[in-house]
C-alpha cells in the first residue's frame, strides 16, 4: 500500500536484541519473523500498515537510504562505512554493543608497537572506515576487502592484521589473535530515510519518538 511503513532489521544476533525494543515500541512481528529458518523476507506486524523486512546488516542502511524502507536498525559501524547522506540516525538504541578493532597474531603483538606503523596491510569489510582511521594517524592502509572469516587472513599470510567487530574476543583468541587498537565503539541506531522524515512526518516522527522511549526502557510510552 502507498502509505505502508516498512522497517528494515538485520538478521542474526542484533535481531534478537532488537525484538524487545520493538515490543516496547508497541510492535509485535508475526511469529515467522523470529524464525531464522524461515525463507520469507517481509513480514506483517500487529500494527496495521507497518511491515518488517529482515535483511543482512550491511543492507539495512541501503534499503533505508534509497527509500525502500522508511525506518531501520543499523550499527554505527555500517553507518560510518557507507556514510549515506540520505540517512538520519536520531536514536542510539543501546543494543548490539561491541567495538571495531585492529587485531594481529599474539606472537607478533608481543613485540609490536602500533605507534611505529607507517604502512599496514589489513583484511576488513570496513575499508573506508579503516583507511580513515589510519590516515588520521598518518599511516597508509592497504585494505583487502573480505566479507567474513577475517581471522583466516593472518593465519594464511594474506595480511598481518585485521579490522573487525569484536564483542567478547573469543573468536580472536581461538584463532591466535589479540586486539591492539580500538577503531570505534559500536551500538545499533534507529535510522530514518531523510525524505520520508520530511514528506511523511505525521507518520514517521511519532515512530521515532516511540523508539526513543523504547530505548529508554519505557514500555508502550506512546499509544498506538
Amino acid at each position: 500500500m502507498a502509505d505502508e511503513l516498512i522497517i528494515a532489521l538485520p538478521k542474526g544476533r542484533i535481531l534478537k536484541e532488537a525484538l524487545p525494543v520493538l515490543a516496547r515500541a508497541g510492535i509485535v512481528p508475526e511469529p515467522a519473523f523470529a524464525d531464522e529458518d524461515s525463507r520469507a523476507l517481509k513480514f506483517s506486524s500487529n500494527i496495521n500498515g507497518v511491515s518488517l523486512i529482515r535483511v543482512r546488516s550491511f543492507d539495512v542502511a541501503t534499503f533505508v537510504a534509497f527509500g525502500a524502507a522508511q525506518l531501520g536498525i543499523a550499527g554505527n559501524d555500517v553507518l560510518m562505512e557507507f556514510a549515506f547522506s540520505e540517512i538520519y540516525a536520531p536514536v542510539d538504541l543501546g543494543i548490539g554493543r561491541c567495538r571495531l578493532a585492529v587485531a594481529e597474531p599474539a606472537a607478533q603483538a608481543a613485540d609490536d608497537d602500533p605507534r611505529t606503523w607507517s604502512h599496514v596491510r589489513v583484511a576488513t569489510k570496513y575499508p573506508h572506515v579503516t583507511r580513515a582511521h589510519f590516515a588520521r594517524r598518518g599511516v597508509q592502509a592497504e585494505c583487502v576487502k573480505l566479507n567474513g572469516a577475517m581471522e583466516l587472513a593472518p593465519m594464511l599470510g594474506l595480511c598481518d592484521r585485521i579490522v573487525d567487530l569484536v564483542s567478547t574476543g573469543r573468536t580472536l583468541a581461538e584463532n591466535g589473535l589479540v586486539e591492539v587498537e580500538t577503531v570505534a565503539e559500536v551500538s545499533s541506531r534507529l535510522i530514518v530515510n531523510r525524505a520520508a522524515f520530511k514528506t511523511r512526518a505525521g507518520q514517521v516522527v511519532p515512530w521515532v519518538e516511540r523508539f526513543r522511549a523504547a530505548a529508554a526502557g519505557e514500555a508502550d510510552a506512546v499509544a498506538a
